[in-house]
């Protein structure tokens, strides 16, 4: 296989979350301490990407709080450009307080009522250009929460006219009812070239439907490529019906936040390598797809390796000798 192209560069639309997690060290009977760390599914996929090596802009809407200035660095210092963004908006930011179970598997209590992440307007979606951009990838609770969600539906129609479209639902159902999602989902497959979804997701959305069938059912929708993730059992990869499955790499699980946002970012990073992303995925074909979700599996084990969402810097001196070898982040 030829050596990968240079990755294009990728536009990420969505949300910044503080993942607040217990510290039981600091703990007592009567003293809850919590460790709060930068993430958000979006905010988490485009640190992947950059960090990875792909030309990345993130457009979020930074609150003016303590939060959202720990956003800002943590995305600047992963090499994201925060051209368009808007900094300090009046809102609070959001909060998510994580419960980790023996395996590391998290589930969230979510604080995001008015939070300055759903406040999108108009004026500000249309000031955000994307002309540099071959791929536009959102989700997640941007994409559900009102007002801002109707408002990037809007701008994701007119945005795919020139470039691939990427879409993580990424369904939290302690906020918002996966009715909703249910009803939206359509309109979402109709936008997307690319569906990325979890096992959680696919049994909230269709319950009871297989992982194939409900392929079937997203692509009859528009979506050409459809990825459903199963943590450690790997990934199902369905390209206008065509099928592989590829295995997730053996790592000791420290936790699993973010590794689907991790699993996303090398999945997007490894089509913009191969020449994919900027189109409609006329040219993708199932043995790019496998290479594609190899890489992206091996890139969300790493991430499962070390304490919260803190995916792999890419080896640049492994990359000058086309080898793309990932190296946990301290």
């Amino acid at each position: 296989m030829a050596r990968p192209q240079a990755p294009s560069s990728v536009t990420v639309l969505g949300e910044c979350v503080a993942d607040a997690f217990t510290d039981p060290a600091r703990s007592s009977s009567d003293e809850l301490a919590l460790r709060a760390l930068p993430g958000g599914g979006p905010a988490n996929t485009a640190v992947a990407l950059a960090r990875l090596g792909t030309r990345t802009r993130f457009l979020g809407r930074f609150s003016h709080d303590v939060f959202g200035a720990l956003f800002h660095a943590r995305l600047s210092a992963s090499g994201v450009d925060l051209t368009g963004s808007v900094t300090a908006a009046p809102e609070p930011s959001t909060l998510a307080v994580a419960d980790l179970d023996d395996s590391g598997q998290a589930t969230y209590t979510f604080y995001a009522d008015s939070a300055a992440d759903w406040q999108w307007t108009d004026d500000e979606l249309a000031g955000a250009r994307l002309d540099d951009a071959a791929c536009l990838h959102t989700g997640s609770l941007a994409l559900i929460q009102q007002p801002g969600g109707s408002r990037i539906e809007d701008n994701l129609a007119r945005a795919r006219e020139h470039v691939t479209v990427s879409i993580d639902p990424n369904v939290r159902p302690l906020l918002v009812s996966p009715s909703v999602y249910r009803e939206r989902l359509p309109r979402w497959c109709a936008l997307a070239d690319i569906l990325r979804l979890s096992e959680d997701d696919l049994a909230l959305l269709l319950p009871g439907v297989g992982p194939e069938e409900a392929c079937d059912t997203w692509h009859a929708a528009g979506a050409r490529l459809v990825v459903i993730t199963f943590g450690g059992r790997g990934a199902l990869a369905s390209l206008d019906g065509l099928r592989v499955t590829v295995p997730a790499p053996a790592v000791d699980v420290v936790d699993t936040v973010g590794a689907g946002d991790s699993f996303t970012a090398g999945l997007l990073h490894r089509l913009a390598a191969l020449g994919h992303l900027g189109g409609r995925l006329d040219a993708l074909s199932l043995e790019d797809v496998t290479d594609s979700c190899s890489f992206a599996a091996h890139v969300a084990a790493v991430t499962c390796s070390v304490h919260g969402a803190n995916p792999p810097w890419v080896d640049e001196a492994a990359m000058e000798a086309g080898v793309e070898q990932l190296l946990p982040h301290a």
